[in-house]
Order: C-alpha cells, then structure tokens, then sequence
C-alpha cells in the first residue's frame, strides 16, 4: 500500500517525462497519419467530419500525455485540416467564412476536449490515491497491538514520501526512527499529538502533501501511545499473576506445611511426655505418623522447589535410553498394592531423563491414589506411532472435560475437593515431560474417572 502511494506521488498524481513525449510522438504521427488516410476520399467528406475525426487525435494524445500533447495534436490537426482539407487545397487560406469558423471551432473543442480528458483522469487519479491513503492509514490503525507497528509506520512514511529517515519525537528524545538522515537533507516537523512529533528528513520538496503528512503523524502517535498502553497492560496482567501466584503459594504453604508439621509436632511432644505410659506399639504408632508426615513435608518441598527451577528455566534434562519397569520400581513402594502395572515384554527403552521421568510417574501415580482414594490405579504403557505411550489410569471422581485443561495450572484445587497436596504435581508433571520433548494430556477414563497420558519418543 505504501509503494502505490509513493509511486502516485505526495502532491497528487502527475505525468512522468516519458508519457508527455509519449503523447507528443501520438500527436505527431496520428495527425499527418489520418490525414494520410483521409487524403485520397477528401471530395466525398464534409470538412465538419474531417474536423470531428481530428478531434480524436487530440482526445487520445490527451490521454498519453496530457494536456501539452492535446494542445500540439490540436494545432498540428488544424493546421492539416486548413491545408489539406480546406479549399483552396495546398494553402492555410479559408476561402469561405463558415468553414473558418469550423476550424476555429475545432481548435477550440479540440483543445478544450484535450484538456478535460486530463482534468478526468487526474480527478480520477486524486480519487483513487484518496482511497489508497485511507486504506493507508486504516491499515496502521489496525496494527496498534503489534509491537512494531511504529517502526512498520515509520517505514512506510519514508516509502511515500522518499525520505531517507523518519522519526517520532518526544521533546529531543527519539522514541521510535527508520532510516538515516543524509548530510544535506531538509528536515520538516509535524505534529504528532500528546507533545510529540513527526520528523522527516530528505530531499527539499519532501512532504508537500500536508494533509496526508498530518494524518500521518497523528496515527503515528496514536500508534505510539496504543503501544505504551499495552505494554502497561502486560505489565499490569504481569505483575497480577505474580501476586495471585504470591497469594496462592502462600495459602499453599500456610495450609498444606502447617498440617503435617502440627502432626509431627504432636507425634513427637507425645513422645517426649514421660507422665504417659505408652506400649510398643503406640511408640511405633507415633514414630510411623512422624515419618509419614515427614515424609509428605520432603514432597511438598520438593515440588516447591522443582516448581521454582522451572519458572526460572534452570532445569537441567539428560536424556538417555531408560528402561521404564526400572522407573517404576523406585515409585512403587511396598504396600501400594493398589498399584497394578500393564507393560508388555518387548517395551523398548524411551529416550528419557530417568530422574525427571520417575518424578512425573510418582506424582501422577500420587495424584490419582490421592483423589482415587486409593482405589485400583493401573499403569499401562505401549508403543504407539512409533512414540512410547504411557498411561496412569484411576477410577475416582474425575474431572469435567471442559475443566481438563486448568488441572495443570500451578496451585490448582478445585473447590468441591478435599486434597493434602499443595497443587503444583500436575504442574510439575507437564513441566518436566515437555522439558524432555514429550507431551502429557489429561482425558476421561471410561466408567468413570481420569487418564494421564504420558508421550516420549523411542530410543
């Protein structure tokens, strides 16, 4: 859009050297070549015909070249119609008054004729470019969310009106420039609005078109000032997932470390309490819940910590051939029998980092006991697509497909569930599978219940 303005011109469209001799070679030729033509029948025609014929001479040499080549046409036609076609032949004397006022009426209508032919087209070139500046300048409207739209507008200024630099000021501060201004370059200022302005540096003419130049500038600093606001936006959009993700690691961390740690606390101060009389097995009792919730504290923590290295983008991946039975038997611990494993003997080795891998297992495998309530949990894996497939399936409560997407959202519970976990596994999860070039999604389990989908390549 840009080059159609800039090849139209900034001061309305104008005819280039070579159509003007374009429609002096038509008036020079077309003329003497009717004439040529017309010669040898001048007896049978009306010199009123002749003369109309000329006119279209003029017409056409109007509309190559404009109004110089009419004019010429029309002179050079009168001239061969005066000489060739009026009696006496061979002479530029008009031996009979009325066809003197012909030929003066031709030059006159065939003039006039050139000229309005011109007035059209340049009315009609003037139409056609208002259109191309409107469509312009609606086209750099419509790219305010771009961040380069300023520089982009810049850019295009200097296309249209051949400058060789373009810049938008604040003050004596450039806030956005394109090109390089040249050591004799003109410079012409316009206002862009809001204190700013539009600077174009080049040749001595540049920006006769102010009305366009002024249009311009304004858009370019709309342009300029949408920029600054939407950048405040994400700024502000950034700065509010910061605090929600403040509000939900500290609610997450005063509820779910609290618990366990009051659990501990009251394990160990029964302990310690020598006015009890405990057996055996109340002491092994107290000393397994420690653990328990000790236990529960080391994975709350970790997560924490894996959650912090992903945000930070500091995880360190090696991937390697890994056999998955072996991933899975530093998940499963004793006493999980509601654990059951689905794998086929000829399972080739994935292309994993067998630490971050057995992290994802253990935390889907947790997640789904968790709110399976330990019910039957069943570890498949395959080799689909050539892509090793691993699927952890429970049978609990289930998530609505329209709520599948928001499981993996850092501190995420769902308020109708009852959970001991901070809400950052699924996160977790998702972070280190992708980290490793795989995918993991979340669908329904037939009859009830959800499926974690774990996607790795084959070594």
């Amino acid at each position: 859009m840009s080059q159609q303005l800039g090849e139209a011109g900034t001061t309305g469209p104008r005819l280039s050297g070579r159509r003007r001799l374009y429609g002096l070679a038509v008036a020079a030729i077309g003329a003497p070549l009717l004439t040529a033509c017309l010669i040898g029948i001048r007896d049978d025609l009306r010199l009123d015909t002749v003369l109309l014929l000329f006119v279209l001479v003029a017409v056409a040499a109007s509309a190559v070249g404009g109004v110089i080549p009419a004019v010429a046409a029309s002179l050079l036609s009168l001239g061969m119609a005066n000489f060739f076609f009026t009696p006496p032949y061979g002479s530029l004397w008009v031996q009979n008054p009325s066809e003197l006022v012909d030929l003066v009426v031709f030059a006159a209508v065939a003039i006039g004729v050139g000229i309005g032919t011109e007035a059209s087209a340049r009315a009609t070139g003037r139409a056609e470019r208002g259109r191309i500046e409107a469509a312009w300048l609606t086209g750099l409207a419509n790219r305010a969310t771009r961040p380069d739209s300023v520089e982009r507008a810049l850019s295009e200024a200097r296309t249209v009106y051949g400058a060789n630099r373009a810049a938008l000021l604040e003050d004596d501060r450039v806030l956005a420039s394109s090109g390089e201004a040249g050591p004799d370059d003109q410079q012409l200022s316009v206002d862009a609005g809001g204190g700013r302005r539009l600077e174009l540096s080049g040749p001595e003419r540049i920006g006769q078109d102010r009305s366009l130049l002024d249009a311009l500038a304004q858009t370019t600093g709309r342009l300029w000032q949408a920029q600054r606001l939407a950048e405040q936006a994400r700024r502000a959009e950034e700065l509010a997932k910061v605090d929600e993700l403040r509000a939900s690691l500290l609610a997450a961390v005063g509820h779910d470390l609290r618990n366990p740690l009051a659990a501990i606390t009251a394990a160990a101060s029964t302990l310690e309490q020598t006015d009890i009389e405990l057996t055996e097995a109340d002491r092994a009792e107290l000393l397994a819940a420690i653990s328990e919730h000790a236990g529960r504290l080391n994975s709350i923590i970790s997560n924490l910590l894996d959650a912090s290295r992903l945000q930070a983008g500091a995880l360190s991946v090696h991937p390697a051939p890994t056999d998955l039975l072996d991933v899975l038997a530093g998940v499963i611990a004793p006493g999980r029998s509601w654990i059951t494993l689905d794998l086929p003997e000829d399972l080739p080795l994935l292309s994993a980092d067998a630490g971050l891998l057995e992290r994802v297992l253990a935390n889907l495998i947790d997640n789904a006991g968790r709110h399976g309530h330990e019910a039957e949990v069943q570890v498949s894996a395959a080799i689909e697509n050539g892509r090793g497939v691993i699927r952890v399936i429970d049978h609990g409560p289930g998530v609505a497909p329209q709520r599948l997407t928001e499981i993996f959202a850092p501190f995420q519970h769902f308020g109708d569930r009852v959970t001991n976990g901070v809400g950052l596994g699924l996160a977790i999860a998702k972070g280190f599978t992708e980290a490793m070039g795989g995918t993991l999604v979340a669908s329904p389990t037939r009859g009830g219940g959800l499926t974690m989908t774990v996607t790795l390549e084959v070594a």
